[in-house]
């Protein structure tokens, strides 16, 4: 099995999260609660889902070196290191989001609708009654959902795949690792049109038809992102 096949990267990235099972299990309880927030301002749950994505990309560098020999990294490493730069991709895109959305509701006339992207109670009794679990799962994390779909559209469009771990890891520039993140995605083709097309599969059927599997979905992206920047980017 080449270590750059898709097959390579899906088996990396679920032997990464069986390494660590707590670390996980503990990283998706915690942005669980987080992805719902959505419900009470779409600004603040496209904020933390975005946070809580790329961040996730610094957990799985953390797992990883936690079990490699040599290395002895803590968990607080890897949220330091990682969570400045998720937060200035989150503000990113949510200002990217915030433009589109006032655009389309200039353009419509729906100016309460620019308000309620910062503010939109709907965390209530009535909004909440008579819905069974999975259809309570997939209304709270209706948002986390467009907000991941929303950010691979960004990364495979205006950015790279390999933009934020190349920043992350490398330090390089936004356009540094976007020139080399698409020079990456050119070399490996095949591979990356495979990874591509079943993460967005996964995303689109995956959270739709079991939406209690979205906090699981977003640490899959992460660690995906990670274990294809490592073997192409860090190889042994």
């Amino acid at each position: 099995m080449k270590r750059t096949s898709f097959s390579g990267w899906l088996s990396q990235a679920l032997w990464l999260i069986s390494r660590a099972p707590l670390i996980w299990i503990g990283y998706m309880l915690f942005i669980a609660l987080l992805l719902g927030v959505g419900r009470i301002s779409l600004a603040l749950g496209v904020f933390l889902s975005v946070t809580s994505l790329f961040v996730g990309v610094g957990m799985a560098k953390y797992t990883d070196l936690k079990n490699s020999a040599g290395h002895s990294v803590g968990f607080y490493w890897a949220v330091n290191k990682s969570l400045p730069l998720a937060v200035l991709a989150a503000v990113s895109i949510l200002i990217c989001w915030f433009v589109f959305r006032l655009v389309a509701n200039v353009y419509t006339g729906e100016w309460e609708k620019i308000v309620q992207f910062f503010f939109y109670w709907e965390l209530t009794p009535e909004n909440m009654a008579d819905k069974s679990l999975r259809q309570l799962a997939g209304w709270l994390y209706s948002s986390a959902i467009v907000t991941l779909i929303f950010v691979l559209l960004m990364l495979t469009t205006f950015a790279s795949w390999f933009s934020y771990p190349l920043m992350l890891f490398k330090d390089y520039t936004w356009s540094q690792a976007k020139e080399q993140g698409n020079k990456a995605v050119t070399r490996h083709q095949n591979a990356m049109y495979k990874l591509l097309g079943f993460v967005f599969v996964v995303v689109f059927i995956g959270g739709g038809m079991m939406p209690l599997l979205t906090p699981f979905l977003y640490v899959l992206v992460s660690t995906l992102m990670y274990v294809s920047y490592r073997t192409i980017f860090e190889p042994e």
